[in-house]
């Protein structure tokens, strides 16, 4: 496996979900019965990923704890018999010494919080999932990239199609040459104006990059809306290094909004034997 460590950034204010953001972290929120950042870390847990880099800031206590074993709840489960819900208060793949937390101290930007986690990455090249972003599918989606590396080595996201006025909410591809879902990237802009934007194939928060990008980074350039873009580190990289984005081809949830969070909930309830029957019954009563 050519990629071994991930960078979840995870020290956003969650400003959008107020006020239940005000004491818990927008990545604990749950979706049906389970931390939102659990999905991204079982992602890359799937995907053969060894090590779990959390990019974290004040407040963010609680997803130190969700990654950590209560032996008390444990102990407690199991003298009141029901040992098989151990298993749900343990996190799979996460074991001692393969999880370490880094303080971003400053909300300077997804570069910005990248850079923070430079000396746990060392010369290795690194994955990085955005929790916000859910995606689903047959494999892990984060496999999909990290399969094109290990062919072409550089950098590779994962991308989709957005309605173009979305675009101005996105980092946007220029797309080159495509073979099947992997698409050469010849160029890449932070959140451009929709009039402006190069292709309508939007970044949606999976990366596998090289460590040169933190070279980039450490510059501290400021970009779009003042911050220290990872988008810009990568552009300026191209032609350098192998650049290619794999379009994602299944559900993808934004649950950095209240719909897109909402969706996520509703449709992953309806995929579980134990839920979807009622929970489809239930919106057939609430709908007109």
């Amino acid at each position: 496996m050519s990629i071994r460590t991930a960078l979840f950034p995870v020290g956003g204010l969650g400003t959008r979900f107020l006020p239940a953001t005000k004491a818990v972290p927008k990545e604990m929120l749950p979706v049906v019965d389970k931390p939102l950042i659990q999905y991204a870390v079982e992602e890359a847990r799937d995907a053969g990923i060894e090590n779990f880099v959390f990019i974290t800031a004040h407040g963010k206590v609680a997803v130190e704890n969700h990654f950590d074993r209560n032996l008390e709840l444990e102990r407690f489960l199991t003298e009141r018999g029901n040992s098989h819900m151990v298993d749900l208060a343990r996190i799979d793949g996460t074991t001692p010494g393969r999880i370490a937390y880094v303080r971003q101290m400053e909300a300077l930007g997804l570069g910005h919080a990248v850079w923070c986690a430079r000396n746990l990455i060392g010369h290795e090249p690194f994955a990085v999932l955005l929790a916000d972003e859910l995606l689903r599918g047959d494999r892990p989606p984060l496999l999909d990239l990290i399969d094109v590396h290990e062919e072409t080595g550089g950098n590779v996201i994962s991308v989709m199609e957005v309605p173009r006025d979305e675009t101005g909410s996105y980092g946007i591809i220029t797309p080159g040459a495509e073979d099947g879902r992997v698409i050469e990237v010849e160029g890449l802009v932070e959140k451009p104006d929709p009039a402006d934007a190069p292709s309508q194939y939007a970044a949606i928060g999976r990366y596998v990059l090289e460590p040169g990008v933190m070279d980039i980074l450490a510059l501290g350039k400021e970009g779009a809306g003042g911050e220290i873009q990872l988008t810009d580190a990568l552009t300026s990289l191209i032609g350098g290094l192998p650049f290619h984005a794999v379009v994602h081809d299944g559900p993808r949830y934004d649950c950095g909004n209240k719909i897109g969070f909402l969706e996520a909930n509703v449709a992953l309830a309806l995929e579980r034997d134990d839920l979807g029957g009622d929970v489809e019954a239930t919106l057939r009563q609430l709908l007109p």
